[in-house]
């Protein structure tokens, strides 16, 4: 199968309008431009979300947490740990702990070393 070596005809172009936060605007024209070059490139998740370095253990609990489409008052139920305590740990303002994240990950379904 050969390789397509041709650029895309303008006619077949369209027009794509996104709102992203002001800071995020160099990257997505980065990546468009890429996309476009038809060039591989990946980019790592510092790179795209750059806010989010340093709170992976916020993002996995909140992840999982809406992954098993629970609120924070259901989990609370589920795990006896009070639902302030798992919006603090969520915000970063609480340490989660071994124990708390063993009872969190049974009930959102994974292991709890991803929640420390």
């Amino acid at each position: 199968m050969q390789a397509l070596t041709k650029k895309l005809p303008i006619d077949d172009m369209i027009t794509l309008q996104l709102r992203v936060h002001r800071h995020n605007a160099p990257l997505i024209k980065r990546y468009a431009e890429t996309v476009e070059s038809e060039e591989d490139r990946t980019y790592s998740i510092a790179e795209v979300f750059p806010e989010y370095v340093g709170k992976e253990t916020q993002v996995a609990l909140r992840a999982y947490r809406t992954r098993e489409n629970l609120t924070q008052k259901q989990l609370s139920a589920l795990t006896g740990i009070p639902q302030h305590h798992i919006s603090e740990m969520e915000n970063g303002k609480r340490v989660i702990g071994k124990e708390r994240a063993k009872k969190m990950a049974e009930a959102l379904h994974c292991d709890y070393r991803q929640l420390l």
